[in-house]
């Protein structure tokens, strides 16, 4: 055999590996994270996972997850501390999770299905409370149909253009092609601690509680498909929160922000003070020294907001 023929040989082997053992730990995260709710199908035929907690006659509130994110985000400790009192919808956004994706990946074409879902299980006007690019997701549902929701709860939310670039790495994993090896091989080869790392980072100045990465389950957000659509919405973020910036002053329904001073993965003066100034109605509470998760490093803070809007919402 030419040496030509051994490296084309040794190519393929490596490639059918890749791809058998990544297909193996995306089984293994699916097992250890199963489907835990319910999977809702729309008027418009698209279909969203959702899971329900809490009184059904309690107050409603929509938890949507951010970037990498799936309902095991949520309902790690906010969707428990909610549901004595609330009737809790935790969501999938569309491609996350056990939701599948869109054609249309745009946010606001998300925002309409997750809308259109919750319209099917929940008849009365909700609250809706987003963390991160989940919080883009919250002012996105506003601006769609604020006569319909009751008021908005914003945790380390997304929403202003900001300066630069989007890292290399995410531009590889969504460029065609390039970004779907590279996705297949962090699959296949990343190994655990680093994972556990990168999720510890995120919490900065923070650590991750105690049982949250097994709880999470980083590897869903592993799966192929799942990495290339993050990186490809990550990517698109900036320019589509830079066509909703103008909307903004058009909001008049109760907004209940909390954001940590340290966040650096969502800058608070970029984002959360800047909306603050762009919306009446919008009380911004500053969490000193905390990083990008407070809902789940000081849930009660975040719970805290939640009562806050509801009592606006009850004239108190």
């Amino acid at each position: 055999m030419s040496k030509a023929l051994i490296i084309v040989a040794l190519f393929l082997t490596l490639i059918a590996a890749t791809v058998l053992i990544a297909q193996k730990r995306g089984q293994v995260a699916m097992r250890k994270a199963p489907q835990t709710g319910e999977m809702v199908t729309t008027l418009s035929g698209q279909i969203v996972h959702v899971e329900r907690y809490g009184p059904e006659d309690a107050p409603p509130i929509v938890l949507i997850h951010g970037a990498s994110g799936s309902t095991y985000d949520m309902t790690f400790r906010l969707a428990p501390a909610l549901a004595d009192r609330y009737r809790v919808y935790v969501v999938d956004r569309p491609g996350f999770g056990y939701s599948p994706a869109l054609s249309d990946e745009s946010l606001a074409a998300q925002v309409q299905t997750l809308r259109d879902a919750i319209a099917t299980v929940e008849p009365r006007k909700v609250m809706v409370l987003g963390h991160s690019y989940g919080g883009a997701a919250a002012l996105e549902w506003a601006l769609q149909d604020q006569d319909n929701v009751l008021g908005l709860v914003l945790v380390s939310a997304a929403s202003h253009e900001w300066e630069g670039d989007p890292s290399l790495f995410y531009r590889t994993l969504a460029t065609p092609v390039i970004g779907d090896i590279f996705a297949w091989m962090l699959m296949a080869y990343v190994p655990s601690p680093v994972l556990t790392s990168e999720i510890d980072a995120v919490f900065a100045p923070q650590h991750a509680p105690e049982g949250y990465t097994a709880s999470f389950q980083p590897r869903l957000a592993l799966r192929p498909a799942t990495q290339t659509l993050n990186a490809r919405q990550r990517v698109t973020l900036k320019a589509q929160l830079r066509d909703m910036m103008p909307d903004y002053p058009s909001l008049t329904l109760p907004i209940e922000s909390v954001h940590g001073t340290a966040d650096t993965t969502v800058g608070l003066e970029i984002h959360a003070a800047p909306l603050a100034r762009d919306v009446a109605s919008d009380h911004l509470v500053r969490l000193e020294g905390l990083g990008h998760m407070p809902h789940q490093v000081a849930t009660q803070d975040v719970v805290a907001a939640v009562d806050r809007l509801t009592a606006r919402l009850a004239g108190r």
